[in-house]
């Protein structure tokens, strides 16, 4: 799997999901054996759905924790601002309609739009980076051509 860069924080709320996610095991494991209780397994709709959603959740606790073994830590004190790059707060001008954006680019597992998070793999973020302040990011999106101009950057 590829390396995937993230903050501290990231990092930390990711396996606290994960431990989440184990605590809920002993619970599947109730209900699998209370539905085993009941008789004929051919023709056990409870346990089959239990089962179900065992595998689902030690298929999502496995990716998890697969992600957490390729996690690099980001140095946040590392991060410049003379250039749009990871973990860099950008504020952003559409040259169109004047409307202002303020937005962290960030790693794919932290990005979050109602945080105004977006991944450094989306579109804008891959046109805003190693632009500096006063530039114009010409980005391509699924609608057309978008210009941006490059207000602030900050961390």
């Amino acid at each position: 799997m590829a390396i995937t860069y993230m903050t501290e924080d990231g990092y930390k709320k990711l396996k606290e999901e994960i431990s989440a996610l184990e605590s809920e095991r002993p619970a599947i494991s109730k209900q699998i054996a209370e539905a085993r209780d009941k008789g004929d397994l051919s023709e056990n709709a409870e346990y089959d759905a239990a089962k179900e959603a065992q595998g689902l959740l030690e298929a999502k606790i496995a990716q998890m924790k697969n992600l957490l073994a390729n996690a690099r830590i980001i140095n946040e004190e590392a991060i410049g601002i003379d250039v749009v790059q990871i973990l860099n707060k950008v504020t952003i001008r559409n040259t169109k309609n004047n409307q202002q954006m303020t937005y962290t680019l960030v790693a794919e597992s932290e990005a979050n739009l109602k945080e105004n998070k977006i991944a450094v793999s989306t579109p804008v973020a891959q046109g805003l980076m190693g632009k500096k302040v006063g530039d114009v990011a010409e980005i391509k999106v699924p609608s057309g051509m978008m210009s941006f101009e490059i207000v602030n950057i900050s961390i």
